[in-house]
């Protein structure tokens, strides 16, 4: 299910990459070559994903459509295709701001049913009905309820990585960037943290408040293993490890930094230290391997539900959809989520 990689990364000059809209097509097409040899691709390879690019691109805007990809997506669509590139926190907030049409999310469900919940009058595909996730369904919302009834009084945050009736029967949701914040501006000393349970566990050892958890787990980040980490800190002193919040506590404690998809992206791009190692889905390593000249080095997996989305899958939605592809969120769930989505905006900023 997963791939192992061992990288050393490196490029002569970070990239700065233009939004496709301000280009023609062929700058636009040389640039996407450049970022795809960057991350290894071969030249048939990259031949045969240019015309599938130009038509996506072309039908976007006779369609007005959009399309939002999470930094884990394969990079034809990230550089080909995205118009906005980020975590699931980045990505919420484009949705809400969106004035497209069309809001085409290169993700997982719980990702497209949070731009549904934020724009319930746009159209929002899913490219593969296959992408779930694993730590979205360890739990449901009679999950929470239960919870509700045996700690009552006691306020819900809910990580964004949620299906929507989660989101609806809690009170807050948070991401990986603004957990902690959220958590200390809650008005209780108790707080449930829901679902990851390396992530409660992590907020556990920065707050003074009881965290109570649930044993839900991201099959990615669950993977990354203490001897690893030791191992590479033995063969290279100098490097600075970088976790994601859901990955073990036992991991995250030898880190030098744990932060969100985005903060380990710009932490890397902004620091200027020998070696790296990134603790997260392989596409953040193609990321930085097409846009910085940082050498990293260790282990990525890769997030077999993330790369259900193919460049294939988009055109196909973007010339016409299926019924099953077009997420639907009742009105009721609906209503829920968005009240939660909108307290973090609103304790988050």
């Amino acid at each position: 299910m997963y791939k192992w990689y061992l990288r050393t990364l490196e490029t002569s000059f970070p990239l700065k990459v233009r939004p496709l809209a301000t280009m023609t097509s062929e700058i636009a097409s040389q640039q996407i070559v450049e970022q795809l040899k960057k991350v290894g691709w071969k030249e048939d390879r990259i031949d045969a994903v240019i015309p599938l690019i130009e038509e996506i691109n072309q039908l976007k805007k006779e369609k007005n459509a959009i399309i939002l990809a999470h930094s884990y997506i394969t990079p034809d669509i990230v550089y080909g295709v995205a118009d906005y590139r980020g975590d699931s926190y980045q990505l919420a907030k484009k949705a809400r701001e969106s004035d497209a049409d069309i809001i085409i999310f290169a993700g997982v469900k719980f990702m497209a049913e949070t731009a549904k919940i934020l724009n319930p009058d746009k159209t929002v595909i899913l490219p593969s009905i296959e992408a779930g996730c694993s730590l979205a369904d360890s739990i449901t919302a009679v999950d929470v309820l239960r919870l509700r009834k045996r700690f009552p009084g006691v306020p819900v945050v809910t990580y964004i990585n949620t299906n929507a009736d989660v989101k609806a029967v809690s009170d807050v949701v948070c991401t990986s960037s603004n957990a902690l914040k959220i958590v200390e501006k809650l008005d209780s000393d108790t707080i449930i943290f829901i679902p990851d349970v390396h992530f409660a566990r992590n907020i556990q050892r920065q707050t003074k408040k009881r965290i109570i958890g649930w044993d839900g787990r991201c099959i990615v980040h669950d993977e990354f293993s203490v001897e690893t980490i030791k191992e590479l800190k033995r063969q290279f002193p100098d490097i600075k490890i970088l976790a994601h919040p859901e990955c073990d506590p036992s991991v995250a404690a030898l880190a030098d930094f744990v932060g969100s998809t985005s903060q380990m992206y710009e932490y890397v791009r902004t620091t200027n230290y020998s070696r790296y190692m990134v603790a997260t889905e392989c596409g953040i390593w193609d990321r930085l391997r097409a846009e910085s000249d940082k050498e990293l080095l260790g282990s990525c997996f890769l997030c077999p539900y993330m790369k259900k989305n193919t460049i294939e899958l988009i055109l196909e939605v973007l010339i016409d959809p299926r019924p099953e592809n077009i997420i639907e969120v009742p009105e009721e769930i609906r209503s829920g989520a968005l009240r939660s989505l909108e307290r973090m905006f609103e304790l988050a900023g």
